[in-house]
């Protein structure tokens, strides 16, 4: 009876080892779809992404690893930290990726040195399936349609804790109030922390003026003074979720995942106005397997991918099939999907001396106080060694007075 037992456990086992993956390919595609891709010839070829880290499902579906069980693609995935990062790894070469996810004003830079391939349409049917040209179209005027697909869509945001801030905010100027100083969160990057400023002031967040730039360095150097913000990025979620900080600027789509751990915040999108940005699915002009990279650009168009990456990564997606899916748990989300964002503004590439010079004053607002943290570091060190020397030398006098020396 044991022997009898014993067999069918291992024939149920050995079963469901070999039913499994059919009936979980039957489950998430169809038919169609599954021929579709595995009639692409992409048997054996290798395929580079480059991504954003924690910008692909890996736990409801795991992505990459369908589309490398339906077209037989192997697939090396990468990430990066930012746009810079993302393109001195491109541009300093020995490198070759064939999907690579910029923002907006990277992709623009990307095209204008040459460094993207044209889209093959033919071989992405989904993009005119399910892209929201309506909504979305705009966005990739002048070219950039030829060049990228829009992956996602977002804003910055201002977030704030109820249990300090009793009337919701309605300008950027409120992080300037000296009686939240030692509780403001401010992104850790240039352009995004200069835009706030720039809104502030009615700049456009694409000037290329010197004086834009030094008034809103000296804005955010007023600021750095007033009330001692903190720069961060990913180090927001901790920190606002513990509920120890005021305000934070961050994106729209993360605050809907803070909320979920601290439910005393709320968001503001500010009357100055907001940078409304994407992120784009390009192929480098470096690419060795254009064929995959635009097969992966439309399989992540499908239905059941763009779902399963719109709950995973709480930003606003471009894909119809999802935004009509009574399923899609944000699309009720304010915060994600705002009804209008008046004086919005979206970045550009700005030439190489606007870029250097931003960075130059960046470094500024950011070093000013460090570097009167480090005088008083240093004349403390003074003041102490002299307390020391003096103490020493007093102590001495009073030894020569003791023995009569």
């Amino acid at each position: 009876m044991k022997k009898l037992l014993s067999l069918v456990i291992t024939f149920i086992v050995i079963f469901s080892v070999f039913v499994t993956p059919v009936y979980a390919e039957d489950e998430i595609f169809s038919k169609e779809t599954i021929e579709y891709y595995k009639n692409l010839g992409l048997q054996g070829t290798v395929l580079n992404v480059y991504n954003w880290g924690e910008y692909i499902d890996d736990e409801e579906v795991d992505v990459i690893t369908e589309f490398e069980r339906l077209t037989g693609c192997d697939v090396n995935y990468t990430t990066f930290e930012s746009n810079e990062n993302m393109y001195s790894k491109l541009s300093g070469g020995g490198v070759s990726y064939d999907i690579i996810i910029p923002s907006d004003y990277m992709v623009e830079r990307l095209m204008s040195e040459d460094m993207l391939l044209p889209l093959d349409y033919n071989n992405i049917p989904n993009y005119d399936k399910y892209f929201d040209k309506d909504k979305y179209g705009h966005l990739v005027e002048n070219g950039i349609s030829d060049y990228g697909v829009i992956y996602n869509v977002g804003s910055t945001i201002l977030i704030y804790n109820t249990k300090f801030v009793k009337e919701a905010p309605t300008s950027w100027k409120v992080l300037w109030d000296e009686q939240y100083k030692g509780k403001i969160l401010m992104f850790n990057n240039p352009r995004d922390s200069f835009a706030i400023a720039q809104f502030v002031l009615g700049q456009s967040i694409n000037t290329t003026e010197k004086e834009d730039w030094d008034a809103a360095a000296a804005l955010l150097s007023e600021q750095r003074q007033k009330v001692k913000p903190e720069y961060v990025m990913d180090e927001v979620f901790i920190k606002m979720e513990s509920g120890e900080y005021a305000f934070a600027t961050y994106y729209a789509g993360d605050y809907e995942l803070m909320v979920e751990n601290n439910p005393d915040l709320g968001f503001a999108f500010p009357e100055e106005g907001v940078n409304t940005f994407y992120d784009a699915m390009c192929i480098p002009s470096a690419s060795q397997n254009k064929k995959g990279a635009e097969a992966f650009i439309n399989f992540m168009l499908e239905p059941e991918i763009a779902l399963a990456n719109a709950e995973y990564i709480y930003y606003a997606t471009p894909n119809k099939a999802v935004t009509d899916n009574p399923d899609y748990s944000l699309g009720d989300s304010e915060a994600v999907y705002p009804d209008e964002l008046k004086n919005s503004q979206a970045f550009h590439n700005l030439p190489t001396d606007t870029l250097q010079y931003m960075n130059t004053q960046w470094m500024k607002v950011k070093g000013e106080n460090d570097t009167k943290g480090l005088y008083t570091a240093f004349f403390s060190v003074i003041a102490v060694v002299v307390v020391i020397i003096i103490a020493h030398i007093l102590k001495k006098n009073r030894m020569k007075k003791y023995y009569n020396v």
